[in-house]
């Protein structure tokens, strides 16, 4: 058993810290902006809520935060009663937090000035994935590090692996959403395709799903797509942050993403259409608006 902070309890959050309790039998202390939420996490798994995140990494061996983006990681980490000022030496940072290559750098830098481990951990999987504690969790840093790390992590993954240096992990997270965006976007033309030439979309995903077509976002979305339901899931204005440091990343390294560039501003006109919360199969309904 370990002492664990973990730091972020939205949607992905909430569920990760509680398996680490009750799956990893750890010793969990949380913290969230809003303090209600993290008294009802600590009432629900029987941890510990503080107010800043600085006292709930005080004596922690691992520190995990899972929060919206590079400022807001920033601010939880290294800002005023950020979790790094309390962290003992020979403790380490794991981030989950689907962020830019940038700031993991950034806080590997800061980390190492203190005698801190850390690892970008970055995860797929969806709300689905965090609340059944599957999680795929895609990792940058040092192997020693990470080796220390992979048994706590693994308390809410499936599958755990170090990608290389830190940055890694969230670079093969933008791989991870570029191929999402091109999946799912094909999936939508070809459902749309189906109804217009007048096909039973049952009959032929049932048939292609066993093939070279085949897919996660086939199996798991077809049938709400099909409906036009679209009120779960990974939302819309996640994945256009999360294509947003895809693009950003591309710009410095000179790879062409044109399709993907192309998926995000049809997601624009998706969050025009009001579908800001809409799950990322929500694509179709540009088509059929």
């Amino acid at each position: 058993m370990a002492k664990v902070a973990f730091i972020g309890l939205g949607v992905m959050g909430y569920p990760m810290a509680g398996h680490l309790k009750v799956r990893g039998g750890h010793d969990v202390s949380v913290y969230n902006r809003t303090f209600a939420k993290a008294e009802k996490w600590a009432a629900e798994f029987g941890g510990a809520a503080f107010r800043t995140p600085a006292d709930a990494a005080r004596d922690a061996d691992f520190v995990f935060t899972c929060v919206g983006n590079d400022d807001d990681l920033r601010s939880v980490t290294l800002g005023e009663n950020g979790c790094v000022s309390r962290m003992n030496a020979g403790a380490t940072l794991i981030d989950n937090t689907t962020a830019s290559a940038e700031v993991a750098r950034e806080l590997e830098a800061a980390c190492l000035d203190k005698g801190l481990g850390f690892i970008d951990a970055p995860v797929s999987g969806g709300q689905a994935g965090a609340e059944n504690g599957v999680l795929t969790v895609m990792c940058g840093g040092d192997e020693a590090t990470f080796e220390k790390a992979k048994p706590v992590i693994s308390a809410y993954a499936r599958m755990v692996g170090l990608m290389g240096p830190a940055g890694a992990g969230q670079l093969t997270k933008m791989i991870n959403q570029i191929c999402i965006a091109g999946v799912v976007q094909g999936l939508a033309e070809g459902i749309h395709f189906g109804k217009r030439a007048g096909l039973d979309i049952e009959k032929v995903i049932e048939v292609i799903s066993k093939g070279a077509a085949g897919s996660w976002q086939m199996e798991n979305r077809f049938k709400t797509m099909n409906e036009g339901r679209y009120d779960f899931g990974f939302a819309i204005d996640w994945m256009r942050k999360d294509l947003g440091i895809v693009l950003s990343e591309a710009r410095r390294n000179g790879a062409k993403l044109p399709i993907t560039a192309l998926v995000d501003q049809f997601y624009g006109d998706v969050q025009a259409m009001g579908g800001h919360r809409w799950d990322t199969s929500s694509l179709l309904a540009r088509l059929e608006k």
